[in-house]
């Protein structure tokens, strides 16, 4: 195992540390934008790009990439909904989505304004659909930044950490220990742990307020998934 993870290890640091962030930031932006981020899985590219942190600098690099990313992708949600929104939610891939995701989106939005735009930023489905609804309603631009921000730092600073303590742990074990390859893979496990833990709880915290009226018990509700 740890023959492999050297491999891909210096792989990942090989690359280019400006290309590598470029790469992570580029696709996290596409992932806040557009309904991509049901496709492109920014979240992935981020931690891969992290285990190839070989110093602050380049870590620090790499969370202003992801914010930025964040924040530029959020951007154009919120402008293309704010334009184009109607269309987009009776486009195919709108409908695709599902009707029922949009109608609990707005109903977030109407009842917990800023809060929502911070919460979905770790909810799967919202963070990418909520930029869009966002620009459809009378929300501000900056009232949405306000909220946005935080969350997006939070966010980076999580999958860029993990990924760089990770990696750095396993490269100072591996000559001494034969399963510091393990010990790599359960840093990562307890972080997937985590994210799904938190997500679960802030769903189902979150549900009754995506509910429509008269739905029945609504803390039961959770974010459906896409097919």
């Amino acid at each position: 195992m740890n023959d492999i993870l050297d491999w891909i290890l210096s792989t990942v640091q090989g690359v280019d540390p400006v290309l590598r962030t470029l790469i992570a930031g580029v696709a996290i932006m596409l992932e806040t934008s557009i309904l991509v981020g049901l496709i492109v899985p920014g979240d992935t590219v981020v931690i891969v790009a992290s285990t190839g942190i070989a110093n602050v600098a380049e870590y620090i690099a790499l969370i202003l990439a992801i914010v930025v990313g964040s924040l530029m992708g959020e951007s154009v949600g919120f402008a293309l909904g704010r334009y184009f929104g109607p269309k987009i939610r009776a486009s195919r891939l709108g409908q695709r989505l599902g009707e029922d995701q949009w109608v609990r989106a707005e109903n977030y939005i109407d009842r917990r304004g800023g809060i929502a735009v911070f919460v979905s930023r770790f909810l799967p489905v919202l963070h990418s659909l909520v930029p869009l609804t966002v620009g459809m309603s009378n929300m501000r631009y900056r009232k949405f930044m306000a909220w946005t921000i935080p969350a997006c730092i939070i966010w980076g600073t999580a999958y860029a950490s993990v990924g760089w303590a990770a990696a750095e742990s396993y490269r100072e074990l591996a000559d001494r220990l034969h399963y510091a390859g393990y010990i790599f893979a359960a840093i990562f496990a307890v972080f997937a742990i985590v994210v799904i833990v938190v997500k679960k709880v802030l769903g189902r915290a979150e549900a009754r307020f995506m509910a429509r009226p008269g739905d029945g018990d609504a803390n039961t509700l959770e974010i459906e998934p896409v097919d």
